[in-house]
């Protein structure tokens, strides 16, 4: 040897015990770490060796290489690598990789002079006892799942194959560390911390639990187990493991202490109850659950140790107890959950921006601010002069609106006397008077909009921005008050409306907005993967809100009296109208005051104007118009598709341009849903945080645990990477996709079956729902939707016997379609790589 030392190989010496192992050793032994991924750092005695167990010539050729540079006496291989999963189900790679590896390594090995062999094998290989009853080296193996299986065949090979070599199976409890590191330990923790409802039941005796050992003693003892080499047998079963198994009931209790300093009731379950539950997460809603049905076979298994024959042979025993280091182990989680998370391999997104690291940066950032508030507040005010065009220009559509009435003739009776009136039978009043009120409303808007443009040029004034706001919605709402006679008035009372709207609030600064909010640089919210607020998330809800006024506002014309007819290529109507033209003149249309499709339009404008106001992070610098958005875009929404549903039904026919609108309203709906749970999930952070809820509802606030969103491409990135970015959030797995095929079916079952009468409306009406609530359930914040789907379901199947009209086909094809339909909404799906923070135990 170069240096003197004596070698040792730890395989899998990448891993979590590999690594701890490959520190330990290398402070006397020369230490050359094996696997087929580098570590991220090595001691600097140590040495990385790349292996690959299921190739001999692999192994071979990277222990004749060790050979060369240290010689072929190994005082000692440490054999850490196997498989493993938690499936609980039997994979090829057991065989593959921990036996038939370990074999192959083994065979290379006899060209060595190898001092020992020490294979990590599992306490689990052990058969399983009662509580009070202790394992011993002697107590039978029992190959009950096939990790313990793999375990245990590979014992044997060993036994069969080590020629000379002296072997220890090395048999270890649940290893673990001060953060966790441990998948059962780590698990059962956050399932109490997150007051996830399946760690409050157990499918075992409570009293059961087993033992633990912490990866320093486990280090420990392997350095004892090759210092004592020459004194062991050549065949030492050994077990590992602290000498207190804490039944999982206590454990829960003293968690649950540690954590929310409440005792933490558990309650044990039937094995088939717990069983049917894990069946229906895994195989039919398709979730990646930690919980298995085999674990629950195995939930009453009693691990606790007798390590007599450790402390004899080796003089070893555990420092460190479970117990004991459960405090700081949950000290560590409090501060940074996030971090924890990460460590022990689980979903840090669910407790981004919570523990004392998000406080302490939240401080931070509260005192730089403080600092900077200053400087910007001259930031601001040096925007707000390079803005004061917007305000010219706001005086600029006063003037333009104050003169108009006269441009349009809105005084002059005879302006109206051309005018196509459908709207005799509202009794309104005179359309001569009717352009006199546009007129003089035009006239009155058009001295506001130059009173508050005049007074926003001075900072002081700043809140008169919202005048502006205001007018320029009265102004997009008052055509259709007034039932304006004139197209021209009502289309220049549109775009100055939204013009105003625009150039008061859209281009330059919101007023009222927190000056933190504004300071604060932050675009994503802790947790999740990307900015549901960035301008290409926004450009689609943009665009559909746009399409869907145009269409409104070609129907609303017609409503008006201000152009002859409606295009309509497929529904007929009646001889005098087609569908459109007697849908949007029916009596259901007549029930409102004002036209139904103006209103539309006007909802669309707004919804597009919406879309385009604030910056990547309006999610935390302005909830309120998130909310508004969200109400104007889901319930307000949903309420218009569902009046679209039902023409057929209450009036007969259908409406092709409604039906397109409905359809650009029902895509919106998915696109618009990730960035109210956001803001949703601010404001609740928010109000834990002691901040005044209805100010930050209205002016918003900074995020101390927020990101930037490295993933947005911007609009210089090609299409298809843009295209890409508008949709995150929303996928189309293949079971709601059946289901709106199912739902479109249903729609058209009267004309295959001949159905009519209440099956016919029912089967039409629930197929339109159906439809509506998958593609709602597009978006993956939204996903959980899809189980209302399960309620059409059932009504599918019993409709049939409850309503008349279906004959045998119809009933038959109800029933499938009612029972695909429930099997189809059961299932997740598949999902992106997208994260929602905390919302993430909600997407399943």
């Amino acid at each position: 040897m170069s240096n003197g030392r004596e070698t040792v190989l730890v395989t899998g010496g990448s891993g979590f015990i590999g690594r701890a192992l490959v520190g330990k050793l290398a402070a006397a032994y020369n230490v050359v770490g094996l696997d087929l991924q580098k570590p991220g750092e090595l001691p600097p005695s140590a040495e990385f060796e790349k292996i690959d167990l299921t190739s001999e010539k692999n192994i071979r050729d990277a222990l004749e290489r060790i050979g060369k540079r240290h010689g072929r006496r190994i005082a000692s291989v440490i054999h850490l690598a196997a498989y493993f999963d938690l499936t609980g189900e039997p994979n090829p790679k057991y065989e593959e990789i921990t036996l038939r590896g370990t074999e192959r390594l083994l065979s290379v090995l006899q060209d060595f002079e190898v001092e020992q062999f020490v294979f990590a094998s599992s306490m689990l290989a052990h058969r399983a006892t009662g509580p009070g009853e202790k394992i011993n080296e002697n107590t039978p193996l029992e190959p009950q799942l096939p990790y313990r299986n793999s375990k245990i065949v590979t014992e044997q090979a060993i036994h069969e194959q080590r020629g000379s070599i002296p072997v220890v199976y090395l048999r270890p409890a649940g290893v673990y560390d001060d953060r966790g590191s441990n998948v059962f330990l780590a698990n059962q923790i956050s399932r109490i911390y997150e007051r996830d409802p399946t760690a409050r039941v157990y499918p075992g005796d409570l009293r059961t639990g087993q033992s633990y050992l912490h990866l320093d003693d486990l280090a420990d003892a392997v350095l004892k187990l090759v210092r004592q080499r020459k004194d062991l047998p050549t065949e030492l079963p050994l077990l590992l493991g602290e000498p207190e198994a804490i039944g999982y009931g206590e454990l829960q209790r003293e968690i649950g202490r540690l954590i929310h300093g409440e005792e933490w009731q558990t309650w044990e379950v039937p094995k088939p109850l717990a069983k049917a539950g894990a069946w229906v997460q895994t195989d039919i809603l398709g979730e990646d659950t930690f919980i298995r049905p085999w674990m629950v076979d195995i939930a009453d298994d009693h691990y606790d140790l007798d390590i007599s024959r450790a402390r004899t042979l080796l003089g070893w025993k555990p420092k460190h107890s479970l117990r004991a280091a459960l405090p700081e182990m949950i000290r560590a989680l409090k501060a940074d959950p996030s971090g924890w998370y990460r460590i022990n391999k689980l979903n840090a997104a669910k407790v981004a921006g919570r523990g004392g690291k998000a406080r302490a940066r939240a401080a931070g950032l509260q005192a730089r601010q403080e600092k900077m508030k200053s400087g910007h507040m001259t930031d601001m005010k040096a925007m707000h002069g390079h803005m004061l065009w917007t305000h010219c220009l706001v005086i600029a559509l006063g003037a333009w609106l104050l003169t108009s009435p006269l441009q349009f003739a809105l005084f002059d009776p005879a302006g109206a006397a051309m005018v196509r009136d459908l709207t005799l039978e509202r009794s309104l009043w005179e359309p001569a008077l009717r352009n006199a009120l546009t007129g003089w409303n035009d006239i009155v808007c058009g001295l506001l909009l130059m009173l508050f443009g005049a007074l926003a040029l001075s900072p002081r004034f700043a809140p008169v921005q919202w005048g502006t706001t205001v007018v320029g919605l009265w102004l997009l709402f008052a055509p259709l008050i007034f039932w304006t006679p004139s197209a021209a008035a009502y289309a220049n009372d549109t775009i100055v409306g939204a013009l105003a709207i625009a150039f008061s609030v859209l281009v330059p600064m919101m007023p009222g907005m927190s000056h933190e909010g504004m300071m604060d640089e932050s675009t994503v919210p802790p947790g999740w993967s990307y900015s549901p607020s960035s301008w290409l998330q926004r450009l689609p809800i943009i665009a559909l809100g746009f399409f869907g006024f145009l269409i409104a506002r070609y129907l609303t014309a017609y409503q008006m009296g201000q152009i002859d007819g409606i295009w309509e290529p497929f529904f007929s109507g009646d001889a005098a109208k087609n569908g459109t033209e007697f849908i949007i003149t029916s009596d259901v249309s007549r029930a409102w005051p004002i036209p139904d499709a103006g209103l539309g339009a006007t909802s669309y404008m707004i919804e597009a104007l919406m879309g385009a106001m604030g910056t990547a992070s309006r999610w935390r610098t302005m909830p309120w118009m998130v909310t508004f958005f969200f109400i104007l875009v889901v319930p307000l929404g949903g309420v218009s598709i569902f009046f679209i549903i039902i023409q057929p039904i209450m009036i007969g026919t259908y409406c092709t341009l409604c039906l397109i609108a409905a359809f650009a309203m029902l895509i919106m709906i998915p696109l618009t849903l990730d960035e109210v749970v956001a803001m949703g999930q601010y404001m609740l952070r928010s109000h834990r945080a002691g901040q005044p809820f209805w100010r930050t509802f209205f002016m918003g606030g900074a995020e101390p645990s927020g990101g930037k969103d490295e993933k947005d491409p911007g609009f210089a990135a090609p299409v298809k990477s843009q295209a890409i970015a508008a949709v995150r959030g929303v996928t189309l797995p293949w079971p709601l996709l059946a289901s709106c095929v199912i739902g479109a079916w249903l729609m058209f079952s009267r004309l295959i079956f001949d159905t009519e009468g209440a099956i016919a409306d029912s089967d039409h009406l629930t197929g339109a729902m159906i439809i509506t609530v998958a593609v709602c359930a597009m978006a993956e914040v939204g996903r959980p939707l899809r189980f209302i789907n399960v309620l059409f379901g059932l009504w599918l199947i019993v409709a049939p016997w409850l309503l008349a009209g279906a004959a045998a086909g119809a009933i038959l094809n109800d029933v499938v379609a009612g029972l695909l339909i429930i099997a189809l909404s059961l299932p997740r799906g598949a999902r992106s790589n997208e994260h929602y923070g905390a919302w993430d135990r909600f997407v399943v």
